[in-house]
């Protein structure tokens, strides 16, 4: 009997503490996602001021060393990174590859701002969405 109350008492804190960990998780990566759309804007603009002066894709940044190797897969921190480029604008975006891996995705332009994602389709958020509702493509504050 007793052996029985301490198991329950065990799921208790497990449903309660499952839940809070999985949303602290979610919070990290997407984190690490913000963090890493400031490095690629860092990147940008260092590449922008390399002869010829356009933006840089991702295998782009990669090749000049301005990012890390891990980037060539564009798959960090369980979100998935791409960066379009024309002349001397591009678009990076962060996307999570799951919806475990984050709530929102976010995308940065060359101004450096980084905001929620605009899209509505094809993420890894909740029912496909990757932005909190009314807040899309404002600034992550």
């Amino acid at each position: 009997m007793e052996l029985l109350i301490v198991v329950a008492i065990i799921l208790i804190i497990a449903t309660i503490a499952i839940p809070n960990l999985l949303r602290s998780r979610q919070a990290a990566a997407e984190t690490a996602a913000v963090s890493t759309l400031k490095a690629i804007n860092t990147a940008q603009v260092t590449y922008l001021s390399t002869p010829g002066g356009n933006a840089g894709t991702l295998p782009d940044l990669v090749t000049a060393g301005l990012l890390d190797s891990r980037f060539a897969g564009g798959t960090v921190s369980g979100f998935n990174f791409s960066v379009t480029a024309s002349g001397l604008d591009y678009t990076a975006s962060a996307t999570p590859a799951s919806a475990n891996s984050g709530r929102f995705a976010y995308f940065t332009l060359p101004d450096a701002v980084i905001r929620y994602s605009t899209a509505t389709t094809g993420c890894g958020g909740p029912g496909g969405n990757c932005f909190p509702a009314g807040m899309s493509g404002l600034p992550v504050q």
